[in-house]
């Protein structure tokens, strides 16, 4: 059979970081690696095409040649992906429907002929089959949650990873936490599951034997869920990165409780992760209570996110606005949270309450949901009724973004994150980073509405952060990309 899997457009937000990679050159942040994933589950004997439609066209005669086609994605890409169901099943093909989206809203909307509900490794191979035999049924569904041990190496050879501004690797999933409005835990549960680590391994060095040199996202749900089992991979990885000369700078999600704990910050700091992404939510711990995220609880915030910088690995912080406990003065306690804890990328969102969590459940007996949204929380839509007034708190969201990312206050955040955040590796110069300096002069420098501020920046990185310089024009490129979308938020165009 000839299966074509097809990954479908990520709106614009601040995730797409869509105005910062054309400074490198690329088309998207990171490939489709679950679809990747399901394409090595698929029998041998069938023929495999991936299109993500973030970097290249669906054309009709992709959809011809294929028997089957295979669609992906998340609740965020739920408006597209039904389009590309229906082009395909207008031109005769049949469908099946997995991934995050899956999970998260009725079958019957997605509009396939086929929809897969839960994690891949167990259902592929039936799946398969009865595709095969034509007795497919309409509805495959996990009745557990499989082994990760039994995942494959994804298929790195369906995509072209020049089009790509960093490479993926999943090595866990799964968060031993119970926050309200997080559909991980839902989807993939509270008991981590791990690959082994020669597994993992094996992943990286199918990388590495590609030709890629740069960034990778370990894009686990919380990368350290389970500190036993990921101590002995960072041990491995260490070993792995010093024999290569380092050829990866590592970036992953983690929770704050990772400030806790010494040996494993030195850990990551060895095997090379120069980033983690934490979902701090807000300085307002009674809204942290309320939304059960407890390990963020009874600490000092500031403090954790400092010792983490201190370690050399820069903190990206996701931060929500829209909890029913929030006050009037919440916006004005964010930004000034954001400004003495020096994080640079602080993605700051309304809150969303995504199909399948419990906070949707909670706010749909309330009679509060409006409807199951869209799942892009950088927009000033909300799929809820919430305790603040609904206009107060879009319009104090967008006060905090004109605050954060206007770019005295932006570059201020990355000098001074600089300054504290020393890594211990440098990273490898490449063209592709030589192209994005050039261009960042070039757009920023010359061009650039604010040439002055871009050119103090660019002094004081070379001349007090010599060591951290690809890492300062890295920000400024991705604050670039903040500036713009804030831009289009503000005049309504998002």
């Amino acid at each position: 059979m000839n299966a074509l899997l097809v990954y479908p457009r990520f709106p614009d937000t601040y995730w797409s970081f869509r105005f910062a990679l054309s400074f490198q050159g690329k088309r998207a942040a990171q490939p489709p690696l679950g679809l990747m994933t399901v394409a090595a589950l698929m029998p041998r004997s069938w023929n495999k095409r991936l299109v993500d439609t973030n970097v290249e066209k669906l054309h009709d005669r992709d959809i011809a040649w294929a028997d089957v086609v295979f669609i992906s994605g998340m609740h965020v890409q739920s408006q597209d992906l039904i389009a590309i169901v229906r082009r395909c099943r207008a031109r005769g093909r049949r469908t099946v429907v997995g991934g995050p989206v899956a999970s998260s809203l009725p079958a019957s909307e997605l509009e396939a002929d086929h929809v897969v509900i839960g994690e891949a490794e167990d259902l592929i191979a039936s799946l398969a089959r009865d595709l095969e035999g034509g007795e497919a049924r309409a509805v495959y569904q996990a009745s557990e949650r499989p082994s990760m041990e039994c995942s494959p190496l994804p298929m790195l050879g369906l995509i072209r990873m020049n089009r790509y501004s960093t490479m993926t690797v999943q090595y866990s999933r799964g968060c031993p936490f119970n926050c309200e409005f997080c559909d991980i835990i839902e989807i993939y549960g509270r008991r981590p599951r791990s690959k082994a680590v020669a597994q993992t391994l094996a992943e990286f060095d199918q990388l590495h034997a590609a030709g890629w040199r740069g960034p990778v996202f370990i894009v686990d749900d919380n990368f350290i869920g389970n500190k036993v089992r990921v101590r002995e991979l960072l041990t491995a990885l260490t070993e792995w990165q010093k024999a290569r000369g380092y050829p990866f700078r590592l970036i992953t999600e983690a929770s704050l409780n990772l400030a806790d704990d010494d040996s494993l910050l030195r850990a990551m700091q060895d095997a090379g992760f120069a980033s983690v992404f934490l979902g701090i939510e807000t300085p307002d711990e009674p809204s942290l209570a309320a939304a059960q995220k407890f390990q963020n609880t009874r600490r000092d915030l500031i403090a954790s996110i400092r010792h983490i910088q201190q370690h050399g690995i820069e903190v990206m912080g996701g931060f929500i606005l829209g909890f029913d406990t929030d006050r009037e003065d919440v916006f004005d306690r964010l930004v000034e949270f954001i400004e003495k804890s020096e994080i640079p990328i602080a993605m700051v969102g309304l809150l969303q309450a995504m199909p399948g969590t419990r906070l949707f459940r909670r706010l749909f007996q309330e009679g509060r949901i409006l409807h199951a949204g869209g799942g892009n929380n950088t927009g000033c839509e909300l799929n809820f009724q919430p305790r603040m007034n609904a206009s107060r708190l879009v319009d104090g969201y967008r006060s905090v973004l004109q605050r954060i990312y206007n770019r005295p206050a932006y570059y201020a955040r990355v000098r001074a994150c600089l300054s504290r955040c020393q890594p211990k590796y440098r990273a490898h110069l490449t063209l592709e980073n030589l192209r994005a300096l050039f261009f960042s002069m070039l757009r920023l420098g010359i061009f650039g509405k604010a040439r002055l501020c871009y050119w103090k920046f660019v002094l004081s990185a070379a001349t007090r952060h010599r060591r951290s310089f690809g890492a300062a024009m890295t920000l400024a490129v991705m604050g670039y990309h903040f500036q713009r979308m804030t831009e289009r938020i503000l005049e309504g165009e998002v």
